[in-house]
């Protein structure tokens, strides 16, 4: 991206970060199945803690993940049929023998005579009108297509990555906000065990902090389990075993990105992989047609040999041919095949149009989500989450003084937590619009 559309916007546009970058240039050279299966061995053990950033889960996702080999394979089948493309027929060895035998009348003897003749030949077919040529062209294409598949798969399982350690941040920050309410209300109760043993609150009153206590406890009940099915979900996608320890350093943060949709569209057309494959796929078919349009004029297959005669049999003991085959294309034109890559190119180009389209309602979308919960997170931060939270110290205050009832108290504690809640996840939903905006650009995307 230029320097100038950096200014313009005040936005910085980069492809996938340097270190993805780089990873999927290792991962697509011959050598990569060995690398990654090296890198798993070596990078981690079980057993032990490892402290992870988004940008180093990134980095370990692209050395270790399963799913990213697989995509590297396709590469790799692409170029084998690349080759393939551009060998030569072999020649065709061929060698024939010949015998005779002959009836000679001496006098009144006769006899039997044999003469024989081996007649090896070599055939070397001729490709005619280019087809070597468009079959080379249309392997090159398949190859490219193949190689954006791969990033493809980046770009789509790089954002599952992101989104699955932004779930485990998700639900740690849940999880501290409940075994905050625990701990608070389990100081609550204690106290009012006390007073209730002294006779200065009603016995229902105690039954309702204790209600409100075991809900928080359940809360951090449930909040762990979603903390450690995330985690596995993300060691998964890392290739690390069960028993690795892992702790995430990059927090649930709010960072406003106001970008420009206008300029975010033309990125899409421009960046997204999946696009530049369905181009690549459309050249090929095109390069396919006019393969098939070549087949319709006749190879040409010449050979040549030497016949070898023994000692008895004709004067002629030793010959040389030359020999031309050219099919005669009588009934087989090779109709069916044109039409048939007449079609596919027609198919490809309304594959082509249909991902156009929804590339450009998918950056669409995400962009108004991005915009619309940056809304939301703003207006907690506006003022919302602390009056939410100085409520609840106020009421909890006034209870202490006889100022209020426990109704009260109750209320301003489930207030309190819905609202810190909400921004947890409306925090969480801005920062997965931002990853889902940038999956369909198909660019990093930075203020």
């Amino acid at each position: 991206m230029s320097a100038t559309l950096t200014r313009r916007t005040g936005i910085r546009f980069s492809f996938l970060p340097g270190l993805i970058f780089f990873s999927a240039v290792i991962l697509l050279s011959p050598d990569a199945p060995l690398a990654a299966d090296e890198a798993a061995k070596s990078a981690v053990s079980p057993g032990q803690t490892i402290r992870l950033s988004l940008d180093e889960a990134l980095a370990l996702f692209l050395k270790q993940n399963l799913d990213l080999l697989i995509a590297k394979f396709g590469v790799d089948y692409a170029r084998g049929q690349q080759i393939t493309a551009a060998l030569f027929p072999n020649p065709v060895l061929s060698v024939s023998t010949a015998g005779s035998f002959a009836k000679h009348q001496f006098g009144e003897r006769s006899s039997l005579t044999r003469s024989g003749q081996i007649y090896p030949q070599i055939q070397q077919l001729f490709e005619m009108a280019g087809k070597r040529g468009y079959r080379i062209e249309s392997a090159g294409f398949g190859t490219q297509s193949a190689e954006a598949n791969f990033e493809d798969a980046i770009r789509q399982l790089g954002f599952t990555v992101k989104d699955t350690y932004y779930r485990v941040q998700l639900a740690q920050r849940r999880l501290a906000l409940a075994e905050e309410n625990r701990d608070r209300f389990s100081r609550i109760l204690e106290i009012n065990t006390i007073r209730f043993k002294k006779g200065y609150i009603a016995e229902v009153d105690l039954i309702r902090i204790r209600l409100q206590f075991i809900d928080f406890q359940s809360q951090v009940i449930q909040f762990t389990q979603e903390a450690d099915a995330a985690r596995a979900d993300l060691r998964q996608l890392l290739r690390l075993s069960p028993a690795v320890r892992l702790e995430l350093t990059t927090e649930l943060e709010f960072h406003r990105i106001d970008p420009d949709i206008d300029k975010l569209r033309m990125l899409a057309l421009e960046a997204r992989p999946d696009l530049r494959a369905k181009r690549h796929v459309q050249a090929q078919r095109l390069a396919d047609l006019k393969l098939a349009k070549a087949y319709r004029y006749p190879d040409v297959t010449l050979g040549g040999g030497y016949a070898v005669q023994g000692p008895t049999g004709p004067d002629l003991q030793q010959q040389a041919m030359v020999s031309v085959g050219v099919p005669l294309p009588l009934f087989n034109r090779n109709q069916g095949g044109i039409l048939q890559a007449e079609v596919a190119v027609q198919a490809a180009e309304a594959d082509l149009n249909k991902t156009i389209n929804q590339v450009e309602n998918q950056v669409d979308v995400a962009y108004r989500n991005l915009v619309q919960s940056r809304r939301l997170v703003e207006a907690y931060l506006g003022g919302i989450l602390e009056d939410a939270r100085a409520t609840f110290t106020i009421v909890e205050r006034a209870y202490e003084r006889g100022g209020a009832t426990i109704i009260d108290l109750l209320d301003a504690a489930r207030t309190s937590r819905t609202i810190q809640q909400n921004y947890i996840e409306a925090l969480f939903n801005y920062q997965r619009n931002l990853f889902q905006l940038e999956s369909a650009v198909g660019q990093e995307i930075t203020s």
